[in-house]
């Protein structure tokens, strides 16, 4: 191929010189080697030296911002303090920094040898050397590391050990070695029982820490569930598998009612009501059994027939007067109740017909009670003047008080029989509490005015606490654990209070002490109560009497008040000694087992020989029983030694005049409570169980009189009659009352008062007053002054 010919380059030339004129710049860029365009900055930029563009306002502001220290080069020199030093670059710092041992100056210049010639270091610091400016913190003295150039913060330590590579320098577990020393540690699971040995923690010590059962282990633990009951695996909580469906089963007073916790199904069992503030359940039999305060009795039922009311069965109708506690103790087939009026505790088989009064002393509001039959122990809960919660055998003895400090209203109760734990709630203080079943490991759960309003009633079930308030008329639930999830189980109840939980897993199987033995109900001729089971030596079952009956020295059948043989005088006079004996509630103790209770005296070792006592059949019902005399002991033989005349005489010697001081005493409380009574119009309750008062009575009561200052109200309905008496004239004749008085004082009754102390002196018992077909009659009572 041949050569160009010259005119063929000159347009190429000339195309590159054009090129060169436009841009200049790119030229020059090229002629300097090809470094690229300079980088232009804006008008309120700064340029560095290493052609980055900053802000101009970061000028002379002391700070390196074009990392080249372009930015503060040519600055005038900024004036410091005269505590201050200054930096070579103008900066300043406290005079204290400088020779320190560390730069403070961006440039260093406060640790420069020129100026640090003769350097003192501070109290905190140590000295390199005379001939070294740098100071370093004492710490660093042997602390294994040379921080000085020449050594010396190391210079006359001991030479570094490490006593760990010594037998674990003692440690068991895990030895750490320190600059100065060793640290013995321990594993996950292990605590420091001195300062090198390791001891395996009982995670069980803490009650809540498992669900049911806690297992401990060297290092660890683990939890398990009851029979019946399987972990949750996601909670690790124990749920119920065995039985039915757990529901809750509560009262408003005027209705009981059926919440199925697992498909909230929601149903009431008994309607039409008049006041029912307690109840229980026994799950085997399927029954319920309630209080009513304003008919003063105790019922019972089948659950699926307890709507009708002709299924429900009376069981109590006699001494009681404000029944707001029931328990039922499934195993030993009793009932226990308490009764805020008569300021008693008692017992009584389930078909109501053998019963006797457990305590009746140092009571003030006795309110809830629970029972533990598994144990043989009960607890209950007192409101008064002095709030406590108590605990006593199921048979009324070993009396003891759980709790009496920072407790003002506690009104329901119940048991954690598988965790053993009595929880209650304070409706006072607002709060929900909890102790194990001695009195000790006290916990609150919850203290809240907004969920704890008014609380009443208390349930327990696997791991939730329910219970009802009455302010916010509403059921709540909780974790029994620690207080927390809080949620509303049903609201909108209007005055929910007694609440219990229906499931099998509620009330385990167990055996009837009282029917181990030979002969039925334990040889006992009356009622066979267990016994609390505090050893191993602890008796089974003890046997009671009713109220108006003492154990006889085989401590199981029941007497009469002893009667003397020698003459009609001493036969009455012993006979009121025993009597106002007993009323005063005098101990006698077994010498085989000693009685704890205050309410239950034995005079059956004080029967002399010489007095003819006749036996009791088993059959005998008390006659008018007293509240506040019962007969108790225990079931062990007594020695039943005989006493002499002279014995005998003495006794009555000394009781005589015992006995007479109190028919006196008895005489003056009588005649103030009927005073009393005439001249109270209302009552007023601070913790409300909604007694019945004068405001529900208005509709059942016929108002007589016309001034406040004679005016007295009477009850229109008779207790001794199931239906009201009615005043109403003879077919066919019309008379007028000339003075309607006397008879309108024989047809009324004080409620509460026996028909044969009737109002005002009555001339006649209802008994006795005439049936008379009748029709009707109007009445007009004029002004004259009639009360």
């Amino acid at each position: 191929m041949g050569r160009p010919e010259r005119g063929a380059l000159r347009p190429l030339v000339l195309l590159l010189l054009l090129l060169r004129l436009q841009h200049p710049a790119a030229a020059a860029d090229s002629l300097l080697g090809g470094q690229g365009p300079v980088k232009e900055c804006e008008e309120d930029q700064f340029r560095c030296r290493n052609e980055r563009c900053i802000p101009s306002v970061w000028r002379c502001d002391e700070d390196d911002d074009c990392s080249d220290n372009s930015d503060e080069d040519d600055c005038p020199k900024k004036t410091c303090m005269d505590s201050d030093f200054t930096c070579d670059n103008g900066h300043c710092i406290p005079e204290r920094w400088k020779c320190d041992g560390e730069e403070e100056c961006a440039d260093g210049s406060d640790e420069f040898e020129a100026t640090c010639t003769k350097q003192v270091c501070p109290a905190e610091k140590l000295s390199c050397g005379p001939t070294s400016h740098k100071c370093v913190p004492t710490s660093w003295r042997c602390d294994g590391e040379k921080d000085c150039e020449s050594g010396a913060d190391e210079a006359g330590c001991a030479t570094w050990l490490n006593e760990c590579l010594h037998n674990n320098g003692g440690c068991s577990h895990i030895c750490t070695d320190l600059r100065i020393g060793f640290e013995c540690t321990c594993p996950a699971g292990y605590r420091l029982l001195d300062q090198k040995t390791c001891g395996d923690i009982d995670e069980c010590e803490d009650p809540d820490a498992c669900s049911q059962i806690c297992v401990n282990y060297k290092g660890y633990f683990k939890c398990e569930c009851h029979p019946g009951y399987e972990m949750d695996t996601l909670t690790k909580n124990c749920k119920a598998v065995a039985g039915r469906s757990p529901s809750l089963i509560f009262t408003n007073r005027h209705e009981v009612r059926r919440i199925d916790l697992v498909k909230r199904d929601y149903s009431r069992l008994i309607p039409m009501l008049k006041n029912v503030v307690a109840l229980d359940v026994e799950v085997a039999t399927n029954r319920i059994y309630w209080c009513d305060l304003s008919y003063r009795k105790i019922y019972g039922a089948y659950m699926d027939k307890a709507s009708d009311p002709a299924e429900q069965e009376v069981l109590i109708d006699e001494q009681l007067h404000s029944p707001e506690g029931l328990a039922v103790d499934w195993v030993h087939k009793h009932i226990y109740w308490t009764d805020s009026g008569n300021k008693t505790i008692s017992v009584a088989t389930v078909d109501g017909r053998r019963r006797c009064t457990l305590f009746s002393h140092d009571l003030s509001e006795p309110r809830a009670i629970a029972v533990d039959p598994l144990r043989g122990f009960m607890y209950w809960s007192d409101w008064g003047y002095q709030a406590k919660i108590e605990k006593s055998g199921l048979n009324g003895v070993d009396r003891q008080t759980l709790v009496s400090d920072n407790i003002e209203w506690p009104n329901g109760i119940t048991l954690d029989l598988l965790n053993q734990r009595l929880y209650w709630v304070d409706s006072k203080l607002h709060q929900l509490s909890s102790i194990d079943f001695s009195g000790g490991n006290r916990k609150m759960l919850i203290s809240s005015p907004d969920f704890l309003s008014h609380p009443f009633g208390i349930a327990v079930f696997e791991d939730k606490v329910f219970w009802t308030d009455l302010e916010n008329e509403a059921i709540f639930s909780a974790n029994r654990l620690n207080g927390l999830d809080i949620s509303v189980l049903a609201e909108n109840l209007n005055n929910p209070h007694d609440i219990v939980i229906f499931h099998e897993l509620k009330q385990p199987r167990a055996t009837d002490a009282c029917e181990l033995s030979a002969q039925p109900n334990g040889g006992c001729e009356y009622l066979c109560l267990p016994a609390p089971q505090i050893s191993s030596h602890s008796p089974k079952y003890t046997c009671a009497c009713p109220d108006t009956m003492w154990l006889g020295p085989d401590m199981k059948r029941c007497y009469r008040a002893p009667q003397s043989t020698s003459t009609t005088t001493s036969t009455s006079t012993t006979t009121r000694t025993a009597d106002t004996t007993r009323a005063l509630g005098t101990t006698i103790h077994s010498p085989t087992y000693q009685n704890h209770s205050t309410e239950k005296p034995s005079l059956a070792a004080a029967v002399p020989s010489s007095v003819n006592v006749p036996r009791a059949s088993s059959s005998i019902s008390p006659s008018t029983p007293s509240p506040a005399t019962s007969n108790h002991s225990q079931h062990y033989g007594n020695e039943g030694g005989k006493m002499g005349s002279t014995v005998t005489a003495a006794v009555i010697g000394i009781v005589v005049p015992m006995a007479v001081i109190a028919l006196l005493c008895m005489s003056g409380y009588l005649i103030w409570r009927n005073w009393k009574r005439k001249n109270t119009k209302s009552m007023n309750f601070d913790n409300p169980v909604y007694r019945k008062t004068t405001e529900e009575e208005d509709e059942d009561e016929l108002h007589i009189g016309r001034t406040a200052q004679i005016g007295h109200v009477y009850p229109a309905a008779i207790s001794s009659f199931d239906r009201p008496l009615w005043a109403e004239p003879c077919l066919g004749e019309t008379r007028e009352l000339e003075d309607p008085t006397p008879a309108l004082k024989e047809l009324f009754v004080l409620p509460g008062e026996p028909r044969s102390q009737l109002h005002q002196l009555p001339k006649n018992p209802l008994s006795e007053l005439p049936v008379v077909k009748c029709k009707r009659v109007a009445l007009s009572l004029e002004d004259d002054g009639l009360p």
